[in-house]
């Protein structure tokens, strides 16, 4: 098992280049059954998490190919009508292959998904929309079996008990191919789900109100070849904003969308981190310079265009150096904060209640080995480990290699002291 060895307490300097989206590569990746023509999807990360998607799209009989962040995929028949346990484990999005399979087939067995421990979220959402939209489901011995009462998914009004981002481009999936027209209220609306919108209707599919709360959905018979350029990741990019905010560091990120990361930014200024846009060849180059000690500042995470669940624990590991004390509250998922007992034992300050953490600042973490438990737990221990004195292990990387593209590599670019190696049992 590999673990990252780091040795901290210094400023980082240059840029950094931020890798297109993982959470819009997944769902637009999957999207790709949708049609049996073929489709270029570019800027794709290279992930544990992507590597897991295309072997599983290959699985249903799907020809895909990769080249560097290019993925070719042409789904022209799907051989293959079940998503097993081995492969849909590994990745909690991968439930979403049960709406274009039922849409090209009639008929799926997908097993229930893994991921990240971090709460329940259940696909109950999804299936209850399946349901409404025309879908037979049952769910036993840890699969979903599905068929369709028709040939097709058929448009209905569905109103979601809550605005799950998962549930919501599962639907869309559903919808664009359904007979009539779907109405979905009370949808997330996330960058992610704005961005598959935009794949599928460049790809001839009928979606209105992307932003919105509500989308209009008019089902099309067949939709050409899906060809996009994923957005570069908001949560990698929020990610390098906390580890310039803990370190004291001035660097630039290359090829950001700010619109994406507004809410991250205005926190990050309240603490005391300040932002400079400036001109880029592919999109907008930001320049973020941090204080000499940040300023403790409450979060309270929350649906788009509230401060992101995703990066509540980045968040957290730049406020242990603050100077004060600062409330966060996670309202999204009930298991996000495991990374608190690890970030104690570097010396951190954390009262933990109810969902709340109470973080009083100081102006130095100690080094010590710590151990990851999912991906944005990972990413807050590496943040820690370089604003620490001395050096400390990060264990178990296997969850940061789920979610960000050669990380250590970036962070060496900037100075920082990081490398990976073998762990010792």
């Amino acid at each position: 098992m590999e673990m990252l060895v780091i040795e901290g307490g210094q400023p980082l300097t240059g840029s950094v280049s931020i890798s297109g989206s993982k959470n819009s590569s997944l769902p637009i990746l999957i999207s790709t059954l949708l049609t049996n023509m073929p489709c270029v999807i570019a800027n794709v990360p290279k992930l544990a998490d992507t590597d897991f998607l295309t072997d599983l799209l290959s699985s249903f009989g799907a020809n895909v190919s990769r080249n560097d962040k290019r993925v070719d995929i042409h789904a022209q028949q799907i051989a293959n009508k079940l998503a097993h346990y081995d492969v849909v484990r590994k990745m909690r999005a991968s439930v979403l292959v049960l709406a274009p399979l039922l849409a090209r087939t009639g008929e799926a067995i997908v097993s229930l998904p893994g991921g990240c421990a971090i709460g329940s979220r259940p696909v109950d959402i999804h299936l209850m929309g399946l349901k409404q939209l025309g879908a037979i489901i049952d769910v036993r011995d840890g699969y979903i079996y599905a068929k369709l009462k028709g040939d097709t998914f058929v448009g209905n009004e569905i109103e979601l008990p809550l605005p799950s981002v998962g549930a919501t481009e599962h639907l869309i999936m559903a919808a664009v191919l359904a007979k009539g027209t779907t109405v979905l209220k009370k949808v997330a609306k996330e960058p992610e789900v704005v961005e598959l919108i935009v794949a599928l209707n460049q790809a001839g599919a009928r979606i209105t109100g992307a932003g919105s709360s509500k989308l209009e959905i008019e089902g099309v018979t067949s939709l050409a070849g899906i060809n996009h350029d994923i957005k570069p990741d908001r949560v990698e990019a929020g990610t390098f904003i906390a580890l310039a905010a803990a370190t004291k560091s001035d660097i630039i990120l290359n090829e950001v969308c700010v619109a994406d990361i507004k809410n991250v930014m205005d926190r990050f200024a309240d603490a005391g981190v300040k932002f400079l846009e400036l001109e880029g060849e592919k999109g907008a180059r930001l320049r973020v310079s941090a204080a000499s000690r940040l300023q403790a500042t409450d979060i309270e995470t929350a649906a788009f265009p509230g401060f992101p669940t995703d990066m509540q624990a980045q968040f957290m590991a730049a406020m242990t150096v603050a100077e004060g004390t600062s409330n966060i509250y996670e309202r999204i998922f009930e298991n996000r904060m495991m990374h608190v007992p690890e970030l104690r034992r570097m010396g951190a300050e954390i009262e933990l209640k109810n969902g709340m953490a109470r973080v009083k600042g100081k102006p130095k973490l100690s080094s010590a080995p710590v151990m990851a438990t999912d991906l944005r737990a990972s990413a807050s221990l590496v943040i820690a480990a370089l604003a620490a004195d001395g050096v400390s292990e990060v264990r178990r990387v296997y969850h940061l290699d789920r979610g960000y593209e050669s990380l250590e590599l970036k962070i060496a670019g900037l100075g920082g002291n990081i490398r990976r190696c073998q762990q010792e049992n």
